[in-house]
């Protein structure tokens, strides 16, 4: 035991064994990962992994040989749904044929790598299903069980498993906003607060001490099995073991060798855990707390705002890789939120699984949690956006808050300094680059396009998912701004009142600066009138000019009886370069346009209406003689859109999808443009 003791007390061998995980780590990275597949499967089979089930839509992940797949599926009315909750389990083997595409990928975040690190490489749009064997091994059974019990409470379900899908989207983005979206998943600090009651139940039992940690770490183990091994639990529990085999023998390991090990252990399980946001997130601030454990000393309050102060900092980087934003007030909001969760909430979650007659008290708190979180989402006052930059710069934070952290503790606050200065430098980045582009969204069967000059920023429609749970603005539009280090839009132009063009303007309105908006001509719709009866609008005449930045807008269009017909045209020009918006513009509308307007040569046309054969006539497209053809289009629409007949006429132009080219960014210059796309 005493030569073991002295290994273990050696610094070179936790050194070491980091070194061979991060050789390991970078070996398997670089190992290319493919399908088994050499086209997109129709008819897969498979063991059913996880299940849920959220209002008519179902979603599976179905482990087949060695590769995972993503199932979807629409249940076509309440009878189908039930029979399938009664016939189909987690571990039952099932047959399923379908449509199967790789995941896409948009400007703000590469789904397709996203998902390969978790060895899937197709979705499948199912459209028949069967069962194969109803056999379900006992771990399965048990998972079941407990999921079942708990999914009726959204917030039991995310307690116990970590697994947010069942909370309201709106409310998860608000904690998202408020910077405390990592106290609902499952981490070290719940692995403490349970390992501790554990602890103290056991001791009330008068278990003997060094029993009651193997027990606890049995419990842990089983936990760990139960929820999956993502990185936060797997650090949490892996931590836990090895304090506690460090205090039963007397090892005295430092706690930063422990934490070099519970490290590489965990890169070793699963490499891939190096593009975790959890494992990021868990493991620089668990690194920072032990590094200034003296200097959290203090009453409960007083330490926790100091270990809230640290967390923040050091999360600075990994917060505005990923999201563009931070909110300094969550500093402060920590302070309220982090004891009524890990104090009150998650151990009375846990105490409910066996006491369920203290429900109302838990539904009673987590309306409180909602309605605050809520509230306090919509003050905007201290939160900041951030310009998306190389991936270098934010390495080179970690250097300016360590040097804060150190003026923090040794009082020193001219260290303070190069921290505050590279943010307000990165803050006001964008105010200097003077860019100008747009960039066509790709956002399904409909419009929305970023038109950028010289910090000015117009949107040009906002598209919208047929989806209610589904936020295009905020999990598309916003985003992308945000990482443009756009912080509000200067002016929302709609070019007519369809859903598919207008349905996301009210989202958009409530959750971002908007300084003016323009409908078109004609009879308002259902969601032109909503916008109306909240916000002051303007109405986009004919020949109404739009000034943005170095760019001109002017909307060339009429009023027609027809709201497709009405829908406003914008003409933009920058030095040499030529756009035609249409919207949904019709035939008729192009008819009007070549009559009164002398158009030739655009360099770029937004074709109207999504490659409908109602627009885009042959004499239209001879007139304005289109370089450039942009068809912002859902991919497999029920419209069959764009239509052969369309692309023929098109054929002599350039033509981009959005379908099959992602986001079209087109980057303009003086000497010219450069285009850019995020598909396959």
């Amino acid at each position: 035991m005493l030569k073991l003791r002295t290994i273990l007390l050696s610094k070179y061998l936790y050194y070491g064994i980091f070194i061979i995980a991060l050789i390991y780590t970078s070996i398997i990275l670089n190992i290319p990962k493919t399908s088994n597949y050499k086209t997109p499967p129709t008819i897969i089979s498979g063991t059913i992994t996880s299940l849920t089930i959220i209002d008519n839509y179902l979603k599976i992940t179905l482990k087949s040989s060695d590769e995972s797949f993503i199932l979807s599926y629409t249940f076509k009315n309440i009878k189908e749904q039930e029979e399938f909750k009664k016939t189909y389990h987690l571990g039952n083997e099932i047959l399923v044929k379908g449509e199967a595409t790789k995941p896409k990928n948009n400007s703000n975040f590469n789904y397709q790598k996203y998902l390969e690190r978790k060895n899937i490489y197709y979705l499948i749009k199912v459209k028949e299903y069967s069962l194969i064997s109803s056999e379900q091994n006992i771990y399965y059974f048990f998972k079941e069980k407990i999921a079942y019990h708990l999914h009726n409470n959204s917030y039991l379900y995310t307690f116990i498993y970590g697994d947010k899908s069942y909370i309201s989207k709106e409310v998860i983005r608000s904690y998202q906003t408020n910077g405390i979206s990592h106290l609902f998943a499952i981490s070290g600090m719940h692995i403490t607060l349970l390992s501790s009651l554990i602890l103290k139940l056991l001791k009330k039992l008068k278990v003997k001490e060094n029993t009651s940690y193997f027990i606890t770490i049995i419990f842990l183990l089983f936990y760990l099995l139960l929820v999956g091994p993502s990185a936060s639990i797997l650090r949490g529990v892996l931590f836990f073991i090895l304090f506690s085999l460090n205090k039963i023998y007397y090892f005295y390991i430092k706690p930063f060798h422990l934490f070099l090990l519970v490290l590489s252990i965990s890169l070793i399980f699963n490499p891939f855990f190096i593009y975790d946001l959890g494992f990021l997130y868990s493991f620089s601030i668990s690194l920072a707390l032990i590094e200034t454990s003296s200097y959290l000393q203090g009453n409960y309050f007083i330490s926790l705002l100091k270990t809230s102060l640290i967390s923040f900092l050091v999360s600075i980087p990994i917060s505005l890789y990923n999201f563009s934003s931070l909110n300094f007030l969550s500093i402060i909001y920590n302070l309220f939120f982090v004891p009524l969760i890990s104090i009150i909430i998650f151990p009375l979650s846990l105490i409910l699984v066996f006491c369920p007659f203290l429900l109302p008290i838990y539904n009673f708190l987590i309306n409180i949690l909602e309605s605050l979180s809520l509230f306090l989402s919509k003050i905007s006052l201290l939160t900041f956006t951030f310009r998306k930059i190389n991936i270098v710069f934010y390495f080179l934070y970690y250097p300016l808050i360590i040097l804060f952290i150190n003026g923090l503790i040794k009082k020193e606050k001219i260290k303070y300094l190069p921290l505050i200065i590279i943010l307000l430098i990165h803050y006001s980045y964008p105010f200097f680059l003077n860019e100008t582009y747009v960039k066509v969204q790709d956002v399904g069967q409909g419009d929305s396009i970023i038109i950028h000059s010289n910090n000015c920023t117009i949107l040009l429609d906002t598209g919208t998912s047929n989806d209610n749970n589904y936020s295009l603005s905020a999990n598309t539009t916003i985003p992308t701004l945000k990482k443009l280090g756009i912080k509000k839009i200067d002016y929302l132009l709609l070019s007519h009142g369809d859903k598919d063009h207008a349905g996301d303007a009210l989202y958009l309105l409530e959750h971002l600066k908007v300084k003016n908006i323009y409908m078109n001509l004609g009879e308002k719709n259902y969601y032109e009138k909503a916008i109306a009866s909240k916000y002051d609008y303007h109405i986009a005449k004919e020949g109404t000019t739009i000034n943005c930045g170095d760019l001109v807008l002017i909307q060339l269009n009429k009023e027609f009886p027809e709201e497709n017909d009405s829908s406003s045209i914008y003409y933009m020009k920058y030095n040499e370069t030529s756009f035609l918006f249409m919207g949904d513009a019709t035939t008729i509308s192009e008819r009007y346009i070549i009559e009164n307007y002398e158009l030739s040569n655009i360099d770029f046309l937004k074709v109207g209406h999504h490659g409908s054969n109602t627009s885009t006539s042959k004499s239209f497209y001879n007139t304005i003689r289109p370089k450039y053809s942009l068809i912002s289009v859902g991919k497999n629409n029920k419209f069959g859109h764009p239509k052969k007949f369309v692309l023929d006429i098109l054929s002599n132009s350039e033509i981009y999808r959005t379908d099959l080219n992602g986001s079209i960014d087109i980057k303009l210059n003086k000497n010219g443009y450069k285009i850019e796309t995020y598909g396959k």
